[in-house]
């Protein structure tokens, strides 16, 4: 396979009408109780990716992004982030929750379409990880957990327009990247515009994909009780070769359209805080067996979800007392499911105890669901954690969760697979112990779990010529451990925030008590274990060194599988105050290009560059690092390119 080629051009063209601001950010609150809960008196198992995290990260798209994160596992079809599935701690992609903004994205459809909702990384400000039982927190979907997507506030100086170029960049199979956004800003309004695009003709037969996201986020009476409101579009068009029935299944292709808008606010008094919320999801899904002739065999699917929720909390001399009622109306039209419609109420408590000077937290919860065409359902939890010291914390907690099937689940039917009406929810009563430690230079976060699970959906056959049915296999316990470690080093100017080594792993296993079941499409898959380290370098103020590397084992009837994320070098913008933007970005482009050539060919093309840079030859030995992999038709071309540009 061809290397691609990534042309940062947002170096050299990148425009601002205005200086941006850069404050300290304030301790991150997550909403991991519906209390609203410093990241750092928290008690459950909970991730933060941070806006820092997001700028030294390889990634590229949200699914690139979530497999830093220990226990999480996704699997993807095709390339630059055009379909996947979302697995934590091995349970299945239907089981995890994912929500913008606290708005929940769960399509009644199917779990395939979890990540159809994802954001450009350039929009978030950070990403909440909840992993373990998370239904009592926010509802059935987030049977094994949950994933919070938090868009960027619009901050800037007011009167100002800001006009920015992220992203313009090229590859091999034609590939065509470019995304740009705009942000005005007034006086108790400010507003957020934004569209990226991505283009390739695909790495083999009828893997093209072209995908657009529109994005707008507005902000109200900016001052007291902000207004926000948001809006979405995606829609990704893509050829889907081996993708869901067989390898022979060549000619498949499929577009999705995700689509949200939502309205929140926050309202705070000195006793209670109120965050109401009202949106509109809608999701619609297009499948041709054989692109070139629909007649053949087509799906088509919508759904529409309309949701009004209101969460509080309320702070007494007991404690901090947390409530909501969600209210929300789903409906799917489809040509092979059919047309349903449901109506879900939900309500929640949870209360935080804190005993002994708050050395002993404990959190007692009870969430209750109606579905309408499902009957009722209940989730209690309770959290306990003991702080040692400042630094030490141990914690435990045991929740149950429910999923009700998707529709899918209930009434697809194809050539190979058939659903059934009369499947049950599952359940399953989660536990966890762990422990955090964190000092200035060293974190290490360890847990052990295990989940009881009982009517398990899963794709089944007993003959290899049968079709696959969904039933309820029966029980499943999955148990497992997972630890993060982190040390920082460097200077004291960047010692927590630019140097650090991590370190991850996690391993699982199940314990599978169904008899009479010979293949299985999805529960018996988890990831065994699952290896993650991450090294991020400083070398001067204003350059920055990432390297990220996972390993993922999967051992599952002896097979064996590795991927590595390749090296990403990133220069931060802040030369182009200092140097001519022009002749250093092109130096750079030029010293990032170079590859596969002989070593006298790299010196010949040195010395060139500090002939045309002299303003910074000091510096140029720190830009080796910019070696990337490049096959010689494109660096001859881009050669060229630079000679005529210069």
């Amino acid at each position: 396979m061809k290397k691609s080629l990534a042309l940062f051009l947002a170096l050299i063209f990148n425009v601002s009408l205005s200086q941006q601001d850069t404050t300290n950010l304030k301790e991150v609150i997550v909403s991991t109780s519906k209390l609203q809960i410093p990241f750092s008196k928290n008690f459950r198992t909970v991730s933060i990716i941070s806006s820092d995290d997001i700028k030294n990260s390889p990634a590229s798209n949200v699914s690139d992004l979530l497999q830093e994160i220990t226990g999480i596992d996704i699997r993807r079809r095709g390339v630059g982030g055009v379909q996947g599935d979302l697995y934590i701690r091995g349970g299945g992609f239907d089981q995890t929750l994912l929500l913008v903004d606290g708005m929940k994205m769960d399509d009644v459809q199917t779990g395939h379409h979890t990540l159809n909702m994802i954001l450009p990384l350039y929009l978030i400000e950070r990403i909440e990880i909840i992993k373990g039982p998370a239904a009592r927190i926010f509802g059935q979907n987030a049977f094994n957990g949950a994933i919070n997507i938090v868009t960027k506030e619009i901050i800037g100086e007011t009167g100002k327009l800001d006009l920015k170029l992220n992203e313009i960049s090229f590859g091999s199979y034609d590939q065509k990247n470019i995304s740009v956004s705009t942000k005005i800003t007034r006086e108790n309004l400010n507003t957020l515009i934004s569209y990226s695009g991505n283009r390739s003709d695909g790495y083999r037969h009828n893997t093209d994909y072209k995908k657009d996201n529109y994005f707008i986020k507005t902000t109200f009476n900016t001052d007291k009780n902000p207004i926000d409101i948001i809006a979405s579009f995606n829609e990704n068009k893509f050829g889907a070769n081996g993708f869901y029935a067989s390898p022979s299944a060549t000619e498949q292709y499929e577009e999705t359209q995700a689509s949200l808008i939502g309205i929140s606010s926050t309202i705070n008094s000195d006793k209670l805080s109120l965050n109401p919320k009202f949106y509109w999801r809608r999701g619609q899904d297009e499948y041709i067996y054989i692109r070139d002739n629909p007649s053949v065999y087509r799906n088509l699917h919508k759904t529409n979800k309309v949701s009004a929720e209101l969460t509080g909390t309320y702070y007494s001399n007991s404690g901090a007392t947390g409530f909501g009622l969600d209210l929300s109306a789903v409906n799917i039209s489809s040509n092979n499911l059919g047309e349903h419609n449901r109506t879900t109420v939900s309500a929640y408590v949870d209360h935080t105890f804190k005993l002994f000077k708050e050395k002993l937290v404990l959190s007692p919860g009870l969430s209750m669901s109606y579905f309408s065409d499902l009957s009722f359902h209940s989730f209690p939890g309770i959290d306990l954690g003991y702080n040692l010291n400042s630094n030490f914390k141990l914690y435990s907690n045991i929740g149950k969760t429910y999923r009700i099937p998707t529709y899918t689940d209930l009434y697809y039917s194809d050539r190979t697979t058939i659903g059934n009406e009369n499947l049950n929810p599952e359940s399953a009563t989660s536990t966890e112990y762990g422990l955090k430690y964190n000092t200035t230079i060293f974190s290490l976060t360890a847990a052990i779990f295990n989940r009881k699970a009982k009517n398990i959906i899963d794709y089944v056959k007993k003959n290899e010529d049968d079709l696959w049915e969904a039933v309820n296999i029966g029980s499943l316990n999955t148990k497992g451990f997972e630890f993060d470690l982190t040390y920082r080093f460097g200077s004291a100017d960047n010692l927590s925030k630019n140097n650090f080594f991590s370190f991850g792993y996690t391993s699982i296993k199940d314990d599978n008590y169904v008899s009479n079941v010979n293949f299985s499409r999805y529960s018996l898959n988890s990831l065994r274990h699952q290896l993650i380290t991450k090294l991020n370098l400083n070398y001067l103020k204003n350059i920055n060194h990432n390297k990220f590397r996972i390993n993922k084992l999967k051992f599952l009837e002896n097979d064996f599988n590795v991927s590595i994320f390749n090296i990403f070098y990133e220069l931060v913008n802040s030369f182009k105050k200092k140097y001519n933007p022009v002749s250093l970005n092109l130096a750079i482009l030029m010293f990032y290009l170079i590859s596969n050539l002989p070593w006298k060919t790299r010196v010949f093309l040195l010395r060139l560059i500090l002939k045309k840079s002299n303003n910074f030859k000091s510096n140029l030995v720190n830009f080796g690092s910019f070696f990337y992999n490049l096959n010689r038709k494109t660096l001859a071309f881009i050669m060229l390119k630079y000679i005529k540009l210069y």
